[in-house]
């Protein structure tokens, strides 16, 4: 099972503003969602400075270590008929049978249906439905919730931090204008990737919030192939507990974070590659 956590978290701030800090809200537990976003990110500490200088801090998330889907049954080849078996056969043969009846044949399955979300970029303005530019879901995995994602409420981005007071001005002093978010396992069953955007005034406001962003009690990397982004790694103190990755960047006027969970000890490598795909298809838009 996860190891319980229960960071604090401290203003970074920008200008010599006295911080006016507000009180650490009380963890929630996350719901299993059917039209809210499934869960909140990582269970630690979150600094974000903007004009007004107020001090945020992550709710507590519980993590599930994800349970790998059963192996395939390998089949089996079917004995050879026996010499008596082969005779009866062959006498069988030579007497009239009786008209075969027909075998009935499964319909093949309707394809799923195409998804109907669209979105366009041009010049770092994503433009259209925010849900589009989520990160595809590869080959074989599986989404929790609708596969398309879900468009998040203010509500649902302010229990992101807390739900704490005046977050929302806080985001809006960015120029925030709304958010996506969608959760899915991967096809082996051994990583939990939620992928969320956060759809800001401008290149510029999106990159100052990755910025102001600072996430604690995680020990930060730099993130390969994707300039500007940062990851953090927590690594459980039992390879039987779930260990936890976020990277955060942003691509235009979107910023984006990604969170993976595994069991054990996360490889780096894995949200080096998310991070990366993340970013280019915000660039290109698919």
């Amino acid at each position: 099972m996860p190891e319980p956590e229960n960071e604090g978290a401290t203003a970074v701030p920008p200008a010599p503003a006295a911080p006016a800090v507000v009180p650490e809200a009380a963890a929630a537990p996350a719901a299993a969602p059917r039209q809210a976003p499934r869960r909140l990110p990582r269970a630690v500490g979150v600094a974000l400075a903007t004009a007004g200088l107020l001090a945020v801090t992550a709710a507590s998330a519980a993590v599930t270590v994800a349970v790998g889907k059963p192996a395939a049954r390998p089949a089996t080849a079917a004995p050879a008929p026996s010499k008596a078996a082969a005779s009866a056969s062959a006498t069988a043969s030579a007497t009239p049978s009786a008209a075969p009846v027909p075998v009935p044949t499964a319909a093949p399955a309707e394809p799923a249906p195409a998804s109907t979300v669209k979105g366009t970029v041009s010049g770092g303005r994503h433009e259209g439905d925010l849900r589009y530019f989520l990160l595809p879901i590869p080959a074989g995995g599986e989404s929790y919730g609708p596969v398309d994602g879900v468009t998040m409420t203010d509500d649902d981005v302010a229990a992101v931090f807390g739900k704490q007071d005046g977050i929302m001005d806080i985001l809006k002093s960015y120029g925030y204008k709304g958010g996506a978010t969608r959760t899915y396992r991967t096809a082996d069953g051994k990583a939990e990737v939620t992928v969320t955007l956060l759809k800001f005034g401008s290149t510029a406001m999106a990159g100052d919030f990755v910025r102001n962003y600072k996430i604690k009690s995680m020990d930060p990397f730099d993130i390969d192939g994707d300039q500007g982004g940062r990851g953090y790694l927590k690594t459980p103190k039992q390879q039987a507990y779930t260990g936890s990755m976020t990277g955060i960047s942003s691509q235009g006027d979107v910023q984006y974070t990604i969170d993976v969970d595994v069991k054990g000890t996360p490889d780096k490598a894995l949200l080096n590659e998310l991070m990366k795909r993340q970013r280019e298809w915000l660039t290109t838009g698919g």
